[in-house]
């Protein structure tokens, strides 16, 4: 039996990297695809926002130089190079799937909309939302706070390379412990970096939990489907 019904997976374009200082690994980008279908093998309706730090980050770019607008702009347009690279991995294992990016840029992707958006889910596809919000300021944590918040999803989950939530950074101080369940006021209150405060606001505001778990282990996804312990739930 699964838990949920529709999910929003985020997944950070820094995981797509892999062992690489930069890019997408072919490897990696080929089990996240063979884990994404194993759900929608099983009847899970999945929205996915991919962020694009492995290949442009706005903000680190605005303290390069960058005008902070246009380096976010230019962070869009990596989101989608990894959304139309995602899309291509999904449809050669045989999972149907489409882009709908938040700028027009057909035929790229479809412009995004949130009756489009669910129809897609409802027809069994994954779709892939591409370019954040459309707007610069946001990340794509608040396009993922906002597009599961859209389509209704019961939870998001955050892939991740670290297994959860953690009191400090995991890699940093060995002292380090994990939550099991840890509530979104929590959160604020220990300055925990679920996500950044705006996405984190919009899920407690309209009741979206999150779990964030290692998507690097394969395997994962349908555990947590599954309800198996393997991440943090975060929740109102």
């Amino acid at each position: 039996m699964l838990k949920f019904k529709r999910i929003l997976l985020k997944l950070s374009g820094e995981s797509l990297m892999g062992e690489q200082q930069y890019g997408i690994d072919q490897q990696r980008l080929a089990d996240y695809a063979e884990q994404i279908k194993e759900i929608a093998d099983l009847g899970v309706q999945i929205g996915i926002v991919i962020g694009g730090g492995n290949i442009f980050r706005g903000l680190s770019g605005a303290t390069k130089g960058f005008d902070r607008v246009k380096g976010d702009q230019m962070g869009m347009l990596a989101t989608v190079i990894n959304s139309l690279a995602l899309n291509s991995a999904l449809q050669s294992v045989g999972c149907k799937s489409r882009v709908l990016t938040a700028i027009r840029m057909e035929p790229i992707g479809e412009f995004y909309s949130k009756d489009r958006a669910i129809e897609v889910l409802e027809r069994g596809e994954v779709a892939i939302f591409s370019a954040g919000t459309g707007n610069p300021y946001f990340t794509t944590d608040t396009g993922s706070s906002l597009r599961g918040i859209e389509i209704e999803a019961d939870v998001m989950l955050k892939g991740t390379r670290v297994d959860g939530v953690y009191t400090a950074d995991p890699e940093k101080d060995l002292t380090a412990t994990r939550f099991e369940k840890i509530t979104f006021d929590e959160v604020h209150q220990r300055d925990l970096k679920v996500m950044d405060l705006t996405a984190t606001a919009m899920c407690k505001e309209n009741n979206l939990p999150i779990i964030v778990f290692n998507m690097d282990i394969k395997g994962n996804l349908k555990k947590v489907l599954e309800g198996q312990s393997v991440g943090t739930y975060v929740y109102r």
